[in-house]
């Protein structure tokens, strides 16, 4: 088994990092930059940067935050929200993104997967998929049903069958963003996550709902997972204990037998100076 990848996710609005509970109510948590950094000290695999309105306010990327976060972190990092075409996508990797997170858009213009896959390879194309459980019905059959804007706007378009189209047209990765779960401590929705990592061949990232270490390890042994995004667990006011990334990685591993990226020395900071 490959090494589980554990991400952080920032909700960004006005250049702060907010916390949601299912994509509403969102509260503060603080600057994007002094997030970053501490997730990134805390030895966190990857970092997630959706800009959280503007998709829905239909105008760019915030990119002085990215170039934020970029400038504070050495992991991967992926930005979404209100990409809309191959010159804005360019505009994000160059203010120091790795991948590009298409959601919103990739619904009103698939091709647009497929357009940036072909010029930066399929390895920076992140689809991104807001879900929620809705009953069966012959147009929506997996019983999820794709929503949009925030989770504002409701499709009518299947999970499972929009999964598999996005990896025919050239996502890398699908991240499963589930509406229901979203903020609720309570893990994520483990059905629709499985369900999209068995019909599609690329990783899938589990995401909405982690409130304990178990959750997390649940996504990569119940649900097939190849990384899981956490917030609330790292950041949100919202629980009575946070955990630095560290410790989360050390749980996986030591009490759930999971193979995890490599931890430097506990309290040694990334400079290989020792902290007080």
């Amino acid at each position: 088994m490959l090494s589980v990848r554990v991400i952080a996710c920032f909700d960004v609005l006005h250049g702060r990092v907010t916390k949601a509970r299912k994509f509403e109510n969102n509260i503060d948590v603080g600057p994007v930059g002094d997030v970053a950094e501490k997730v990134y000290r805390d030895q966190i695999d990857e970092i997630i940067f959706y800009d959280i309105t503007a998709s829905s306010e239909r105008r760019l990327i915030d990119l002085a935050a990215v170039k934020q976060v970029a400038h504070q972190v050495f992991v991967p990092l992926t930005v979404g929200g209100g990409i809309r075409s191959l010159e804005d996508m360019h505009q994000v990797l160059d203010a120091g993104a790795e991948k590009i997170s298409i959601d919103s858009m990739a619904v009103r213009n698939p091709s647009i997967i497929t357009e940036g896959s072909r010029e930066f390879g399929r390895q920076c194309m992140v689809l991104s998929m807001q879900v929620k459980r809705v009953p069966v019905t012959p147009s929506i059959p997996s019983g999820y049903e794709v929503a949009i804007d925030g989770a504002r706007v409701f499709t009518g378009m299947d999970a499972l069958e929009w999964a598999r189209r996005g990896a025919d047209l050239g996502a890398g990765e699908i991240c499963v963003n589930s509406i229901d779960q979203d903020g609720t401590h309570s893990g994520y929705d483990l059905e629709i996550t499985r369900r999209i990592a068995e019909a599609v061949s690329i990783p899938i990232i589990a995401s909405g709902g982690a409130g304990t270490v178990a959750h997390v390890a649940d996504a990569f042994q119940k649900a097939h997972a190849s990384a899981a995004i956490v917030s609330s667990i790292l950041y949100s006011p919202r629980m009575e204990e946070n955990l630095a990334a560290w410790q989360l990685k050390e749980e996986l591993s030591n009490v759930h037998d999971l193979p995890i990226r490599t931890l430097l020395p506990r309290r040694a900071d990334l400079s290989g100076e020792q902290t007080s």
